[in-house]
Order: structure tokens, then C-alpha cells, then sequence
């Protein structure tokens, strides 16, 4: 089963990793922030081995996007990254799992001191992968 792990952050100024620009992150004792990074490269070393992470990728600032909407019968574009938000899409990961609850687990590992992480399953042809 394939499942996207989305990282939102709302960082100042953007950047990546976003941890670097969160508060709750910038407040924690260096030593702190040593382990949690020193612990999150560890998990994604064991979930490549293992065949778990298929990829991942930051994104790019949130004002450098663009939405495409339909209306008056034609797409029209605005400057995005999408409705009145605060927090942005900063990247994603995409795992494939033998289930929900390793899904769960995963997903878990990757919130940090200051942002959300969304999990999603992915869909192919209008049903689960």
C-alpha cells in the first residue's frame, strides 16, 4: 500500500530543512536538535534499506506557486499556493507498506517540534494502490 507523507510548515523565511526555521525548533538546546536530526537521517536510512521510502522531495517557496481553477469556461490561473492559508506544503514522501498501521507508525516518526505531517493513501485508476 502507497502512502504519501505530506510535511506543512510555516516557516520564516522559507526554507529547507523547515525544522530550521520553526521556533518551536529554534528554542530546543543544540544538543536537541542534533539527536532529533542525527534519529530522523537514521529513520530515513532504514526505511530506504528496506524498501519502505520510494522518494522524497522539498518544495519549492510557496509564492513561487500557481493555481489553475476552472471558471468562465476556460482554467484561470492566480498566484498560489493555494486558498487564504498559513501553513504551506513543503514536501513529501512517498512509502509503500504492507499497511495502515505501518503507514501510521511512519507517519508519526516524521512529525517534529512545530509541524504537521498529513498521511494520505495514494489512488490509482479511482481506487487504492
Amino acid at each position: 500500500m502507497k502512502y504519501v507523507i505530506m510535511i506543512h510548515s510555516n516557516p520564516q523565511p522559507w526554507g529547507h530543512p523547515t525544522s530550521n526555521y520553526l521556533p518551536d525548533y529554534q528554542d530546543m538546546p543544540p544538543e536537541q536538535r542534533e539527536r532529533l536530526n542525527s534519529e530522523f537521517e537514521k529513520m530515513l536510512g532504514e526505511l530506504h534499506e528496506n524498501g519502505e521510502l520510494l522518494t522524497g522531495e522539498a518544495l519549492g517557496a510557496p509564492e513561487s506557486s500557481r493555481l489553475y481553477r476552472w471558471g468562465d469556461g476556460k482554467p484561470l490561473v492566480t498566484d498560489g499556493p493555494y486558498s487564504e492559508a498559513k501553513e504551506h506544503l513543503a514536501g513529501f514522501f512517498l512509502i509503500d507498506v504492507d499497511d495502515h498501521a505501518r503507514a501510521e507508525e511512519i507517519a508519526a516518526r516524521f512529525a517534529g517540534p512545530g509541524e504537521t505531517v498529513e498521511l494520505r493513501p495514494t489512488m490509482w485508476a479511482g481506487g487504492p494502490a
